[in-house]
């Protein structure tokens, strides 16, 4: 969800601004995606790499996040989202900590739209955990290396529960991944447009899945053969 800062800035307004209007697009996005019957989303919320920001914006942010699941989850649960998040949870203060295990409590028996939000999350962290996961249940003799496969890194990384990803939007004009689901998104079609996220609405989303939906997805194989296996 790129571009809230430089929204902002072309209309003369502090990134606070754009900060708060993205947090509008991502409501009116996920009432969307609820209504098209989407089964996951995931949004990148902030990123490990997000804390090098300055302190005072750094700060807004956070109470933004905190301010907008305290004011969010009870809608969310009404239209039966699952509220998920992934990435480290303990950079975060006590009471950020506590309203995101409360909110994905309140959520958890819902089976309409999975929302993942990964927060303090990165592609790179995401890999490292899961082999670190696998590493202790070898040193404890309940693996061996034998066992060690794609499919067993998979299953300890994020996301696991949903699948891998197939659509990827990012926003704001940038052409690149900026360590985001990095092991997900090896056969995600990868959506790029300069559309800043506070003006990214339904409609926008719409143009994503339609292009994504002329998208020929071949995971190796030839076009004859997926023509093939589709007639």
């Amino acid at each position: 969800m790129d571009g809230n800062g430089r929204w902002a800035k072309k209309r003369n307004l502090p990134r606070a601004a754009g900060h708060r209007t993205g947090v509008k697009t991502l409501r009116k996005l996920i009432e969307h995606a609820v209504e098209i019957k989407l089964n996951a989303m995931t949004v990148y919320a902030f990123s490990r790499e997000n804390w090098q920001r300055p302190e005072k914006e750094v700060g807004l942010l956070m109470e933004l996040f905190m301010t907008a699941l305290q004011s969010e989850v009870k809608d969310l649960h009404k239209n039966d989202v699952c509220l998920k998040f992934i990435g480290d949870k303990t950079a975060f203060s006590e009471m950020l900590q506590k309203t995101i295990d409360d909110s994905e409590s309140l959520t958890s028996s819902n089976s309409g739209l999975c929302l993942n939000v990964a927060a303090n999350y990165s592609g790179r962290w995401d890999i490292t955990q899961a082999t670190q996961s696998i590493s202790k249940d070898v040193a404890s003799n309940n693996l061996v290396l034998d066992d060690i496969n794609e499919s067993l890194l998979a299953d300890r990384l994020s996301l696991a529960e949903n699948g891998e990803p197939e659509l990827f939007i990012r926003t704001g004009g940038e052409q690149r991944i900026s360590n985001y689901l990095l092991w997900q998104l090896a056969y995600t079609e990868l959506y790029f447009t300069d559309t800043l996220w506070p003006d990214f609405d339904p409609e926008q989303l719409e143009c994503a899945i339609d292009w994504f939906a002329n998208r020929q997805r071949r995971f190796g194989k030839t076009s004859e053969q997926i023509e093939q296996d589709n007639s």
